[in-house]
């Protein structure tokens, strides 16, 4: 309940509300009750979600993107995910009016232009979005994808990477162990080659500064990796060759540049399905031919080896090689 006190010349309001003080201060008592009012009004809706009546989709989203998203490590990408939503009917429907019909709608849409992986990814930060407008900000009574059907996750990826292909990206990317690193390209191919020796992905591989990498010991240091923990990762020989390649020159490259630089060099190699990240398939496949799955998990950065399954797509006719 609202109070009014003069105080002086001034009238000031004060509402208390789950634990906080809503104040402000007016010249005349007539509009410090109009305030009031509004102000109560407004409070009411948002413990019922009847905010949700007069906030869209887009409203969400935008909050979400500004407030929520920020504080994640992969911020930039979500806000870009977050902007693309904008984009579809859905987000000017007011929160109150949506329907799971509206979602399943857009899903089957989606469904159509990417494969269903990047659907459901893209359904669980809207349900995010929604969990957090009904839990956080009082703007809806429920969240609308939990009744609908989420798209069938696919098979893991088992794409191997083929010595031919790695010659001809080194080849692309002008890169030879032991040669000076001159251009992004170069370092892109560098990375490379130390993603099928390390399983490094090449997000941290980019982030990797002199300070981090103990030559004489064997192993580099990540720190705030993506799973938010820090791992040490022992060093092959070719990995400390590269890896003296890396230290010795003053190129730089983020991972949206040697993203691009890698696809490229896919092109005019006429390579085709191959992405980066397949690079940490082709090297834990290969380092399981090596390590025990505890010292593999510790090197990867898997905490449920469960997950190591994804990434381990050893040929028959490799295992029937190690019964030998």
């Amino acid at each position: 309940m609202a109070s009014i006190l003069k105080r002086g010349k001034s009238w000031r309001v004060n509402i208390p509300h789950r634990g906080q003080q809503h104040t402000a201060t007016f010249k005349s008592k007539a509009a410090a009750q109009e305030w009031a009012g509004k102000t109560e009004m407004r409070l009411k809706s948002y413990i019922s979600g009847q905010a949700g009546k007069t906030k869209t989709v887009a409203d969400a989203l935008k909050k979400y993107a500004a407030e929520v998203s920020p504080g994640k490590k992969g911020a930039r990408w979500e806000t870009i995910r977050l902007a693309k939503f904008e984009t579809y009917a859905f987000a000017d429907v007011f929160l109150a009016d949506l329907l799971p019909y509206d979602l399943a709608e857009w899903r089957d849409l989606r469904l159509k232009e990417v494969a269903a992986p990047s659907v459901l990814r893209e359904l669980q930060l809207l349900s995010s979005v929604f969990n957090t407008a009904k839990m956080e900000w009082n703007w809806m009574t429920e969240n609308p994808c939990k009744f609908i059907q989420s798209p069938p996750n696919s098979r893991p990826r088992v794409r191997r990477v083929t010595e031919i292909e790695i010659e001809s990206l080194k080849i692309q990317l002008n890169y030879e162990p032991g040669v000076k690193i001159r251009q992004a390209k170069q370092l892109t191919g560098a990375f490379f080659l130390l993603a099928i020796e390390t399983a490094m992905r090449l997000g941290e591989m980019c982030k990797l500064r002199a300070d981090n990498i103990n030559i004489e010991e064997r192993f580099v240091e990540l720190i705030d990796t993506k799973n938010g923990t820090d791992r040490k990762i022992p060093l092959s020989k070719p990995a400390i060759e590269i890896l003296r390649d890396v230290i010795a020159t003053d190129v730089t490259v983020g991972s949206e540049v040697a993203g691009a630089s890698f696809r490229k060099a896919c092109k005019l190699a006429k390579i085709e399905g191959l992405h980066f990240h397949d690079t940490r398939h082709e090297a834990t496949t290969r380092l399981a031919q090596k390590l025990d799955v505890m010292d593999l998990a510790r090197m990867t950065g898997h905490q449920d080896l469960r997950q190591l399954l994804r990434y381990y797509n050893a040929t028959p006719q490799e295992i029937a090689n190690r019964l030998d």
